[in-house]
């Protein structure tokens, strides 16, 4: 009874996981979306904890509670701009946990076959599914548990690597090992033969060793990718996550562990694809860290940045009468977004066109700004995708930059020596008129010195974006 109730309720959990992923690719049933996962999730937890095998009550709900606290204090704490880097350390956690089940079921592994038949008769749990296991079963266990800890442990530095990269505190340019990818190479050599002889029988000293081989390929192969590059990295690092978790699933003999693990992982991959279409990148390429480096030198940059004072943005903001707006990290940083919804709402007051272009990569995480439009109230209808509103700079009277740098930088196209080659850009140099509000003179977070604000429509709105944007407001008519 006890099992059925539970395969039942896995089997609800994960149509409500399903309808939560697919919820997540529209603005407005994302909502409902969120709740469908927490049901799903909640569900997950309680069929878990009452079905077979359950036990260790005392330990599980203080394990649960600490981790509920830490989630509500997280919540409450990261900011916006902090996201990136939050989703990195999550995928960290799920690859740590793939490896200590990993080695989990490897010792309960040992210890049941180390018992007479008599002594199994009276195990439980996960314990008890071992000991029916035959030999042949045992084998494929034995894959399973090894691949777990090794997209485990490769997840687990990969992530540290790409978390310390996000918020700044590991150099964000691509730096590599002397000998490169053959060192790459030679530690997926070294795990495949320790899996064959653990596999052989050689004993878990191997898993260790395939363990630490692991660990120096996550933290190798991020290392190896440029700064400009971490979105692509933070969704495949998703799907590394997700496949570990199925891993543990198979391990552990849980059909929904398996299942939302094979939806994450897969939904990480295409969304990896979708990114690298984006950046103009390789997917091979992602998956083996070659890229992120310049291949010769860059291309000078000529002019001068010229800056402009609020009256004179205004100005052209009132004659204009089409508008492009294009968010970045920088309006994230600054928390600027209250402000920008608000110069929308009067320009539209105006009847005036205008309409946000959203790159795919802007914010270094897949639909940041998306988020932070959508929390300041900005229409949907105007928030438009790159593919969507490219075209149409030519036609428009102002182009407002805030706080991105990469995702309009001209060398994308201009200099094939640039780290960012190929990599498709909003073309707001296109536009009659181009503010860009910034900080400052230097460069952003790729380091990659850009065209765009040297050009001789391009105007530069010096300043804090939030500071910017306010002294802006009173006067736009």
């Amino acid at each position: 009874m006890e099992f059925g109730f539970t395969t039942a309720a896995y089997v609800v959990a994960a149509v409500l996981f399903i309808l939560s992923l697919g919820g997540l690719s529209g603005q407005e049933s994302a909502k409902r979306a969120v709740w469908y996962g927490i049901v799903g999730m909640a569900l997950a937890v309680f069929a878990t904890l009452i079905g077979p095998g359950s036990g260790f009550w005392l330990a599980s709900v203080v394990l649960i509670a600490l981790g509920g606290a830490i989630g509500y204090q997280l919540a409450n704490r990261v900011q916006m701009t902090q996201m990136p880097e939050l989703v990195a350390a999550m995928h960290s956690l799920v690859g740590l946990a793939a490896v200590f089940v990993g080695f989990n079921a490897d010792i309960e592994l040992g210890r049941v076959l180390a018992m007479d038949d008599t002594a199994r008769k009276s195990l439980e749990g996960f314990a008890a599914l071992l000991a029916k296991k035959s030999s042949v079963e045992i084998g494929i266990l034995r894959v399973e548990a090894s691949l777990g800890i090794w997209i485990g442990a490769v997840t687990f530095t990969g992530s540290v690597v790409a978390y310390g990269k996000l918020a700044g505190k590991v150099n964000s340019a691509a730096v590599k090992l002397p000998g490169g990818h053959f060192l790459n190479a030679a530690a997926a050599a070294g795990s495949v033969i320790l899996l064959l002889m653990y596999l052989g029988g050689s004993g878990s000293w191997t898993l260790i060793g395939l363990t630490i081989l692991a660990l120096f390929i996550g933290y190798h192969l991020i290392m190896g990718i440029g700064g400009a590059d971490m979105p692509v990295v933070v969704s495949m690092l998703n799907s590394y996550s997700g496949w570990a978790a199925a891993a543990i699933g198979f391990s552990l003999g849980n059909d929904l562990l398996i299942v939302v693990g094979a939806l994450v992982g897969s939904s990480g991959a295409i969304l990896s694809y979708i990114m690298c279409k984006a950046m103009n990148r390789s997917f091979v390429s992602v998956i083996l860290g070659g890229f992120g480096g310049t291949s010769g030198p860059a291309m000078e940059v000529e002019g001068e940045q010229i800056a402009i004072e609020a009256e004179g943005v205004a100005t052209a903001l009132n004659e204009a009468d089409s508008v492009i707006i294009i968010p970045g990290y920088g309006m994230a940083v600054a928390q600027a977004q209250a402000g920008v919804a608000e110069l929308v709402r009067k320009l539209r007051a105006q009847g005036k066109n205008v309409r946000f272009a959203i790159h795919p990569v802007a914010g270094r995480l897949p639909g940041h700004m998306n988020v932070l439009l959508a929390e300041a109230k900005v229409p949907y209808d105007i928030v438009m995708e790159m593919d969507e509103i490219n075209d149409d700079f030519p036609n428009t009277d102002v182009a407002i930059v805030i706080g991105s740098n990469d995702i309009v930088n001209p060398a994308a196209q201009e200099d094939p020596n640039s780290p960012i080659a190929g990599m498709p850009v909003l073309e707001c140099w296109k536009a009659k008129q181009v503010f860009v509000s910034k900080r400052g003179q230097g460069t952003g977070y790729s380091g990659i010195e850009n065209p765009l604000f040297f050009k001789e429509n391009t105007r530069m709105f010096y300043g804090d974006a939030k500071a910017s944007i306010d002294k802006l407001l009173p006067m736009i008519d």
